[in-house]
């Protein structure tokens, strides 16, 4: 299953990233800015927020890629080679 994801800000002027199909809205991840971010980036802070959110999510699919290869080494450690080479 697929989702979607949308950028929002919350009441207290936090900015989130949570599913767009989820009835609860509750945030995957909330991100808040200091007054003095805030008076420097002014409505930037979406441009921020977005790419600070693009990097976690790289990060994460990466953390996923690794655990699934490590998953795949371990069962593949008690197959021989033979087996390991042969089609079926």
């Amino acid at each position: 299953m697929s989702s979607f994801y949308e950028i929002i800000e919350l009441i207290n002027g936090d900015v989130a990233l949570a599913r767009a199909d989820d009835e609860s809205n509750e945030p995957l991840v909330t991100i808040r800015f200091s007054a003095e971010s805030l008076a420097f980036l002014g409505e930037e802070k979406f441009m921020v927020a977005k790419a600070m959110i693009e990097a976690g999510m790289e990060a994460a699919g990466e953390i996923a890629d690794q655990q699934a290869e490590a998953m795949l080494d371990e069962l593949l450690e008690g197959v021989d080679e033979a087996e390991k080479l042969m089609l079926h």
